[in-house]
């Protein structure tokens, strides 16, 4: 007898795990070029790249605090099968709670005339989505932390109404902020590659309490000048250049069946930078098919039956599109070591 979903991160106190490591970004503020503001209601926002340059550290704490600690994030060497640009790797043995319960980014946060797409942990101590109900999602934590991608810091206005939402006090409210084109932004996104793929498997019905571990790896573009080009080349980075790895419990034709429509591939917007596809769609990221958003290649290992199978491809092509040319001079006469 069937008596609704099994609880996939029910209780796990995600948000006071992404509250501490809040903690360890103030304590290496400076060194990581992050900037806190104490607002007059108690909130605290934190600059991760909006009035402050924000980095390479501060991009990665900033997608660990995304993933409520649950994911290591590290920078890897250029795979030069797919460009010169170095790699974004998560590895994570608690891939719902890291991604679906936090990372997702399920929350458009509006207040008068701002507006943000919010991600992390705040999200379940909200819990109104439907992918959060559907998992049996819920969070008793203390605080609530949230992750802004916009170009401006939230005000006490929007601060109290996440905090209203979430349930807590607004002194109990963390809200971290970057733009997408800032190092850190990028990098925070860039860092989505697991989650792309877990949400597109929920969106295909298949059971996430299968999924085991998962291992991505996504290439880091250069950031952009502006929003559109920095929303592209960091979404192109996952749909054409990202590579997952999960390893799960199933049956091999479950997969056969469910494997193909994992990649980006799939999708009817496939094949051209996402930059041209957001113009394409004036711009209104909901028109997009939403089957677009996945990693360009996907390896399934079957625990199960000790199998594995890979769908999709990467395209080093439409990546070069959307990054622009890279240039490297090399010496005429290289000195010998």
């Amino acid at each position: 007898m069937n008596s609704g979903p099994k609880p996939l991160a029910k209780n796990h106190l995600l948000n006071d795990d992404a509250f501490l490591l809040c903690r360890t970004t103030l304590d290496n503020a400076d060194a990581w070029r992050v900037e806190s503001h104490r607002l007059d209601n108690g909130g605290l926002v934190l600059d991760f790249g909006v009035r402050i340059p924000g980095g390479i550290m501060a991009g990665l704490m900033l997608a660990r605090i995304c993933m409520s600690g649950r994911a290591e994030i590290t920078i890897q060497p250029a795979s030069y099968a797919i460009g010169p640009w170095s790699l974004i790797q998560v590895t994570t043995d608690q891939p719902v709670q890291a991604c679906m319960a936090s990372q997702y980014a399920g929350w458009p946060v509006k207040q008068d005339k701002f507006f943000a797409m919010g991600s992390g942990p705040m999200r379940a101590k909200r819990g109104k989505e439907h992918v959060l109900q559907s998992l049996g999602v819920s969070d008793l934590s203390r605080y609530a932390v949230g992750v802004l991608e916009c170009d401006s810091l939230p005000d006490e206005s929007v601060v109290e109404m996440i905090a209203a939402e979430c349930g807590v006090a607004t002194e109990d409210t963390v809200i971290c902020v970057a733009p997408t084109r800032s190092m850190a932004g990028t990098i925070q996104v860039v860092a989505r590659s697991v989650e792309t793929s877990m949400h597109k498997l929920f969106e295909l019905g298949f059971d996430l309490g299968c999924v085991v571990s998962g291992i991505g790896t996504a290439p880091l573009p250069p950031p952009a000048l502006d929003f559109v080009q920095g929303i592209g080349r960091t979404n192109d980075a996952i749909l054409y250049g990202g590579h997952v790895t999960l390893w799960l419990n199933a049956d091999d034709d479950q997969i056969r069946e469910i494997g193909p429509e994992v990649p980006s591939l799939a999708s009817r917007d496939y094949g051209i930078p996402f930059a041209q596809t957001f113009k394409k769609y004036e711009y209104d990221f909901y028109k997009v098919d939403a089957g677009l958003f996945s990693p360009a290649m996907i390896t399934i290992v079957n625990l199960k039956s000790g199998r594995s199978f890979r769908y999709g491809s990467l395209r080093p092509d439409i990546l070069s599109q959307s990054f622009g040319e890279s240039f490297f001079e090399v010496p005429k006469d290289p000195v010998s070591l």
